[in-house]
């Protein structure tokens, strides 16, 4: 069982940046793949970034070049630091867990077995 607890997210201008935070528990998460998903009003779900156990990256191409996923394995905790914000990206920001040990960059929110409550991030025009 693995629980999430996102934090990081607020109101910031565009251009701006912010760093989300997603702390862990659990004493497997460095075993896990972790992903960075989004839900703006009226939108499904989608993927921003994820990175594989062994620390493999991918990014949605929309946050391509202005977002980082990155984990600190001994602190429990995932990170997305976001720069160069668009009023686009407005959404909830959800953290999720999954498939232990798996070495490729998990995208879908099927391949996700834990989830975090979400934390808005507004970025005004």
């Amino acid at each position: 069982q693995v629980q999430l607890v996102e934090s990081g997210g607020g109101l910031v201008q565009a251009g701006g940046s912010l760093r989300l935070s997603c702390a862990a528990s659990g004493r497997t998460f460095n075993s896990y793949a972790m992903g960075w998903f989004r839900q703006a009003p009226g939108k499904e779900r989608e993927f921003v970034a994820g990175i594989s156990w062994i620390r493999r990256t991918d990014y949605a191409d929309s946050v391509k070049g202005r977002f980082a996923i990155s984990r600190d394995n001994a602190k429990n905790t995932l990170y997305l630091q976001m720069n160069s914000l668009k009023p686009e990206d407005t959404a909830v920001y959800y953290c999720a867990a999954g498939g232990p040990r798996r070495t490729t960059v998990l995208v879908t929110t099927r391949e996700y077995d834990y989830w975090g409550q979400g934390t808005q991030v507004t970025v005004s025009s």
